[in-house]
């Protein structure tokens, strides 16, 4: 059985950036009827016991949909921390930002243009391949970078749900706003 991820910081951590009224239905209500949904399907097939990472990867329909969100929202409820000014990367993610986008300022930029022009709903990623290259991608819908053999390192969530009640319809004040919150220690393990 799946279970809603508990959070690891407090409902109203991550102000402004992220509301705790937002975080009450992102997290509490939209994120736990995947759970559910997810129960429900799997029982009594092939996919019931299986990882989400494993149903991602070879599920279609419904069961990979709900696995996906799954996936995806733990990446992304996971990668945050408190607001903190001037909240640049540290460590080996650090290194290979500089190295492979020549800056934090021109990684802000690819990765912020990706999320706000992605059409619809979904995730922009930033991830690793096999051979440790960082990759900016999108993903509609329930998409993962682990379908594509990519190692899911940072995600922004850029369905409306996401950020509609702090910032209406405005995508790219919700993405700038987020790195603000982002853990860079979380993305570095990732990494690891």
């Amino acid at each position: 059985m799946f279970e809603l991820i508990t959070l690891p910081y407090a409902p109203d951590a991550l102000q402004p950036a992220i509301s705790a009224e937002t975080l009450a239905f992102h997290h509490g209500k939209h994120l736990q009827t995947y759970v559910n949904n997810l129960n429900a399907a799997v029982a009594g097939t092939p996919f019931e016991g299986k990882s989400l990472e494993e149903i991602v990867r070879s599920a279609e329909g419904g069961i990979f949909n709900n696995a996906g969100q799954i996936l995806n929202h733990n990446l992304y409820f996971t990668q945050f921390r408190a607001p903190r000014e001037n909240n640049l990367p540290v460590g080996k993610i650090a290194e290979l930002i500089d190295a492979q986008f020549g800056s934090f300022d021109a990684f802000k930029s690819e990765f912020a243009a990706k999320g706000a022009g992605l059409f619809g709903s979904g995730w922009v990623w930033l991830s690793a391949d096999a051979q440790g290259k960082l990759v900016i991608t999108q993903e509609g819908n329930a998409g993962n970078p682990v379908a594509k053999g990519l190692k899911p390192l940072l995600t922004f969530d850029v369905w409306e749900h996401a950020y509609y009640i702090d910032y209406r319809n405005a995508r790219p004040a919700h993405i700038a706003a987020l790195w603000q919150i982002v853990d860079w220690d979380v993305v570095n393990e990732r990494l690891a």
